[in-house]
């Protein structure tokens, strides 16, 4: 079978074909408000990393822990306007930690936000009652995400 067009070569099945050229790739911002000190408290490495990484993108400073203890050291230091935590942390819970937290702000405002891949029928009231003003479910819609944290 021929090209209808002389001098183009037959497409055969299987033979490559050049992808059709795209538009550049682009950072697009989608942070509407101020940048936030956002401490994120993960103990899945890949999973704080990407957050962090998409909180910087959108003009946030971004501090990481890994548990509880390191979580209170760095909030001490770090001064964060908010806090993510995952609730299923080693040792010591994310809703505990989320308590000590409010205990230690001493009157200064701290957002806190729980996120976590466990069912939010069951968990989402405990983290209320712990502090927390949202509860997020794991992967995180990072639109939402940046719309709450836009809404101060």
């Amino acid at each position: 079978m021929r090209s209808s067009n002389p001098g183009t070569p037959t497409a055969r099945p299987g033979a490559y074909r050049p992808a059709p050229a795209r538009a550049p790739l682009t950072q697009e911002k989608t942070k509407t408000g101020a940048p936030l000190r956002i401490l994120v408290v993960d103990d899945c490495e890949e999973a704080a990393g990407l957050l962090a990484s998409l909180l910087k993108l959108a003009d946030h400073e971004v501090a990481i822990a890994r548990d509880a203890e390191q979580a209170l050291l760095s909030a001490a230091s770090f001064h964060p306007d908010c806090v993510i935590l995952d609730l299923a942390l080693p040792g010591v819970s994310g809703l505990e930690l989320a308590r000590r937290l409010s205990a230690e702000s001493r009157g200064r405002p701290l957002r806190l936000i729980a996120l976590s891949g466990w069912s939010p029928d069951e968990y989402a009231a405990a983290a209320e009652a712990a502090g927390c003003e949202q509860y997020l479910t794991k992967p995180v819609d990072f639109a939402r995400l940046d719309a709450l944290l836009s809404a101060n």
